[in-house]
């Protein structure tokens, strides 16, 4: 009984789990469901059908960590839209938004001010930068990095099992790392552990399957680079 949760007359159909924590000035939308222990701050705003702090259920040969992830925590200001799922463990940075119909799954983190675009799944331990711009539709995969200010266009897919599930025990899944302040055009297919540098532009519809340096300019496939991002459309630039 203890991930149970009880009708609340906070808000329209409300359900709500024990120990949940709901800090000031919070926005709750009908329908939505809270499960035990979940911290929510200040301020946040959690839409209609959204689901907080659910458990996952894991497939007997996934290789997951199976502990207790902790709480699910929402820092000051954090937006969960409609029909959104965040799960127990995860973190949502302040002023975060994670966008309706999308997913944060357990151990992930959303940085301050960063946004998760409608649909998109982030999976397990993934852990995600401030001013990040994640677009519709894409998915995240287990242990990638996504540093400070990159931008994710539409429909990216990155993986992070070059075996497609068919490794031992001891297999590690890697997932790549976008550095900080770069750019993944629409539609782009990042294969396991690739780099993405600095500052670095990744054409819509390319397939990265190695590392791409600081600054460069890439696009095809496989992606190859075309030339080197100018001193204008350096993020600094934009921000002066």
């Amino acid at each position: 009984m203890k991930h149970c949760v009880h009708p609340s007359d906070l808000a329209p159909g409300l359900m709500l789990g024990h120990d949940v924590e709901i800090g000031e000035g919070v926005e709750l939308g009908a329908n939505v469901v809270i499960h035990s222990g979940t911290v929510i701050g200040d301020n946040c705003e959690i839409q209609d059908g959204a689901v907080l702090g659910k458990r996952a259920r894991l497939a007997k040969r996934s290789s997951a960590p199976r502990e207790d992830p902790g709480s699910l925590v929402l820092e000051e200001g954090a937006v969960v839209c409609a029909g959104a799922v965040v799960y127990a463990g995860a973190r949502l940075g302040r002023g975060a938004i994670v966008g309706d119909q999308a997913q944060v799954r357990e151990r992930s983190t959303v940085g301050d001010g960063s946004v998760v675009g409608r649909g998109t799944g982030v999976e397990n331990d993934v852990l995600i930068g401030a001013a990040v711009r994640i677009q519709t539709n894409c998915y995240i995969t287990t242990n990638t990095i996504i540093e400070d200010d990159v931008f994710v266009g539409p429909g990216v897919v990155t993986t992070n099992d070059d075996t497609m599930s068919r490794h031992g025990e001891d297999f590690e899944l890697s997932g790549p790392h976008l550095r900080r302040a770069c750019r993944v055009g629409g539609g782009v297919v990042l294969t396991p552990g690739v780099v993405i540098g600095e500052e670095a532009f990744v054409a819509s519809g390319a397939v990265v399957t190695r590392d791409v340096p600081e600054r460069a300019v890439v696009m095809g496939v496989p992606a190859r680079v075309v030339r080197e991002v100018p001193e204008d459309d350096l993020i600094a630039a934009w921000r002066s």
